[in-house]
C-alpha cells in the first residue's frame, strides 16, 4: 500500500509553535503543538519539535519536505534573524531542522507563508498575482508575483506594513514614524479610538474601558451596536488602509488583496470603507481590476497550511 504524500509545516510563534502534516489539496493529516521557550536555542526548539512529531505514529506517511514559518525568516539564506520574541541570534532553521529529517526544506515569514497558504488552499486558488494582508496586532504582507513569492534582492520584499502611511504620523516599533500597521491594525485601531475620544465630547460606551482592556473586537461590538466613535474609528481605518492599497494595486497590478487576521474578522465594518476609499484613490487604469476579498483560510489552520504551502509551492515550481 502506497504511502500518503504530505509536507511537514512548522510555525514558530513567540508563545507556540505548531506543526502538522497535510497533503497536496490541504487537507490535515496530524496537528500538534509545544509552547516556545524564547530562551532557549534553536536547536533545542526543533529537537523538541521533532520528538513529538515522532511520538506520532508516521508509518503510512511519506514527508516530502519541510516548510518553516518563522519572525524575520529570510527565504534565500534559510534563517531567522534578530527575531521579536525570540533571543535568537541569526540562525539557520533550515540547516537545524535538516539535522533531524533530510528532506527539502525552506523557511519563511509568517505573512508570505499565509499568501502561500491562500494560493495553494484558499481564496487566491485560481490566480497567479494578488496580495495578502495580515492583520494582527501588526499588518504583515506577502506578495504573490506570477505564481510564487516576491522576495525581492534581500529576501525581505513586501513589508507594506512599513510603507510611511501619514508623513510624520504615530511612532512605530520599527523606529520610523507613520508605518500603515500604527493606522491598519489592531493595535492601529485601538491608538485610532484613544485620539478620537481625545479630540471629540461624542458619547460612546468606549469611554468606559480602561484602554489596557480596549480591542479591536470590542470596538467592532460597540461599532455594530451603532456606536459613533466606533464606526468613525473603522472608516478612519478603511480610509488609510484603502489608499494604501490603492498604491499597491499602481505598483503590482494585482488581481486580487487578500484580509486576513483578527481585524479582517470585522466584515464589512472594514471592508466596506476600505473597499469604497480604495476604489476613490485608485488609478484609472486599474479601476475595477483588482478584487478586495477576505481569506479562506481558517484562522485556526492558516499558520499549518501555510507552511506546509510553503514547501509543496517549492516543489510543483520544480525549486526542490
Amino acid at each position: 500500500m502506497s504511502k500518503i504524500e504530505v509536507a511537514l509545516g512548522i510555525d514558530i510563534g513567540g508563545t507556540n509553535t505548531v506543526f502538522g502534516l497535510v497533503d497536496r489539496e490541504g487537507n490535515k493529516k496530524l496537528t500538534d503543538s509545544i509552547t516556545t521557550n524564547s530562551s532557549e536555542p534553536a536547536e533545542k526548539l526543533f529537537n523538541r519539535i521533532y520528538e513529538q512529531l515522532n511520538a506520532h505514529n508516521l508509518d503510512e506517511f511519506e514527508i516530502k519536505g519541510v516548510g518553516i514559518g518563522a519572525p524575520n525568516a529570510n527565504y534565500f539564506r534559510g534563517s531567522v534573524e534578530n527575531p521579536p520574541n525570540l533571543e535568537w541570534d541569526d540562525t539557520n532553521v533550515v540547516e537545524v531542522s535538516r539535522q533531524y529529517l533530510e528532506v527539502p526544506t525552506v523557511c519563511t515569514n509568517d505573512a508570505n507563508a499565509a499568501a502561500l497558504g491562500e494560493l495553494k488552499f484558499g481564496a487566491a486558488k485560481e490566480m497567479k498575482n494578488f496580495i495578502e494582508i495580515t492583520l494582527g496586532t501588526g499588518l504583515g504582507s506577502g506578495i504573490i508575483v506570477n505564481g510564487d513569492v516576491l522576495y525581492g534582492a534581500t529576501g525581505f520584499a513586501g513589508e507594506l506594513g512599513h510603507v510611511t502611511a501619514v508623513s510624520g504620523g504615530r511612532d512605530c516599533g520599527c523606529g520610523r514614524r507613520g508605518c500603515l500597521e500604527t493606522y491598519a491594525s489592531a493595535t492601529g485601531i485601538v491608538r485610532t479610538v484613544s485620539e478620537l475620544l481625545g479630540d471629540s465630547r461624542e458619547k460612546s460606551v468606549l469611554r468606559e474601558i480602561p484602554f489596557k482592556e480596549l480591542s479591536a473586537k470590542r470596538i467592532a461590538d460597540e461599532a455594530r451596536n451603532g456606536d459613533k466613535i466606533a464606526l468613525e474609528a473603522f472608516d478612519y481605518t478603511g480610509l488609510v488602509l484603502g489608499e494604501a492599497l490603492a498604491n499597491a494595486v499602481a505598483a503590482f497590478s494585482c488581481e486580487a488583496i487578500v484580509l486576513f487576521g483578527g481585524l479582517a474578522l470585522a466584515g464589512d465594518l472594514l471592508f466596506e470603507p476600505t473597499q469604497r476609499y480604495m476604489d476613490e484613490h485608485m488609478l484609472e487604469i486599474f479601476k475595477n481590476t483588482c478584487q478586495l476579498l477576505p481569506s479562506k483560510l481558517p484562522s485556526g489552520d492558516a499558520a499549518i497550511l501555510g507552511a506546509s504551502a510553503l514547501i509543496w509551492n517549492e516543489i510543483d515550481l520544480g525549486k526542490v
